[in-house]
């Protein structure tokens, strides 16, 4: 592996830096006021939308997806600077860049199992940012961290399916542009345990479909995902074509879905964290007590040498890991990919805590982002799949190999 970024890399990276130094931190300010000042938590402020039209005129726009068909036609490898750079502002720079959860995964997942009428109909405006879209796998009735357990109905009636159960956590589905819910249900429950699912798109407006609260995330909104709702579907019915791939391969398909995703989150919270690290360095600096500077102060100095090699840490293992999902693909990066989704929230969520606690009170509030980012590190510690399942399985490999 070269750990030297391309040409395309860096010159992508020279104008990502300067987008997010001339448009998104100032607009981090702005955004938050207009939040407010709308009264809903799940607004789309006017200061997203230029931040998008900016992004696109630069060509910052879809870098997330490695098919040139569809998007920038980056590698894993390629992607992984970018997306870190957009982690260092994650309720901005994600979504202007049309680069946000769950659109990234939704939009992936179109383009590998879609069919071209589903591409057409739901994946083309979705390149374009003109709409937004929604995951709806987990349920509040069963441990959805085993996607086996989810009980929501498909039931085949005729050229329809129809679809009964309740979702929550259903990240995008609070966003204002949200059109398009990808759904995964039990066609058949008699089936094999890994082939008794599948997913079906079901527009936003179907009857049926009624969206019971949003979900706040440490009481925060977490807007930049779309914002996360509970939802019932009772008797929902949709046309039998969308229906995405086969009966019974719904399972396979969010395995496939959740491993770039999970990725994309890594790559992120590093970017995170080094922006932490920027804010904590800055407070070290200039913040006196005691009678000396925060920075002579050895707690601190400690802090700030242990960030930076926690850090460097899990970047090595996530560039190693973009790496091998280029070389060898997802299932051949399978230990790296559970690897990172466990040591890179931890690693995040350690060093954004101790800006925090350099910070004191100002840490805790909204003068900083940093409440905002130790939040989405917590949160990641369970999205995409707990730590302790992710354990479980990485050792489960291990033990294999001396067996």
């Amino acid at each position: 592996m070269d750990f030297a970024y391309d040409a395309r890399t860096e010159q992508l990276r020279v104008e990502l830096t300067d987008f997010l130094e001339q448009h998104v931190y100032p607009a981090e300010p702005v955004h938050a006021a207009q939040v407010a000042a709308a009264g809903d938590p799940w607004a789309r402020p006017a200061v997203l939308a230029e931040l998008k039209a900016e992004a696109r005129r630069r060509g910052l726009w879809n870098l997330f997806l490695p098919d040139p068909r569809h998007g920038a036609g980056l590698t894993n490898l390629q992607y992984a600077p970018l997306a870190e750079l957009t982690g260092r502002s994650p309720h901005l720079a994600p979504e202007a860049l049309n680069c946000a959860a769950p659109d990234t995964g939704n939009m992936e997942l179109l383009a590998e199992f879609g069919s071209p009428a589903q591409q057409e109909r739901w994946l083309t405006p979705l390149l374009a940012g003109e709409i937004r879209s929604a995951f709806c796998m987990t349920e509040p009735d069963v441990a959805s961290s085993d996607a086996t357990n989810i009980a929501t109905s498909i039931r085949r009636d005729g050229d329809h399916y129809v679809i009964d159960g309740r979702k929550w956590w259903s990240s995008g589905a609070m966003d204002p542009a949200c059109a398009i819910l990808i759904v995964m249900g039990k066609t058949d429950p008699s089936a094999d345990r890994h082939r008794q699912q599948s997913m079906i798109l079901v527009p936003r407006d179907t009857p049926g479909v009624t969206v019971r609260r949003g979900m706040r995330v440490f009481g925060y909104s977490d807007a930049s995902h779309g914002g996360h709702a509970e939802i019932d579907f009772e008797g929902v019915r949709v046309p039998a074509e969308n229906l995405v791939g086969a009966e019974g391969t719904g399972f396979a398909i969010a395995q496939a879905r959740l491993g770039p995703g999970r990725i994309h989150h890594c790559m992120r919270l590093i970017g995170a964290a080094e922006r932490a690290l920027e804010l904590l360095c800055r407070r070290a600096a200039e913040r006196v007590a005691f009678g000396r500077p925060l920075a002579e102060q050895g707690v601190v100095r400690e802090w700030i040498a242990e960030a930076r090699v926690r850090i460097e840490q899990a970047r090595l293992l996530v560039l190693k890991t973009a790496w091998l999902m280029d070389t060898v693909g997802n299932k051949g990066a399978h230990t790296e990919i559970q690897a990172i989704k466990i040591a890179t929230p931890a690693m995040a969520e350690w060093v954004i805590d101790k800006a925090i606690q350099a910070y004191g009170a100002a840490g805790v509030s909204q003068d900083t982002p940093l409440a905002q980012l130790w939040a989405q590190a917590r949160t990641l510690r369970l999205a995409d799949g707990p730590d302790e399942v992710h354990r479980n399985s990485l050792a489960k490999r291990e033990l294999r190999r001396w067996a």
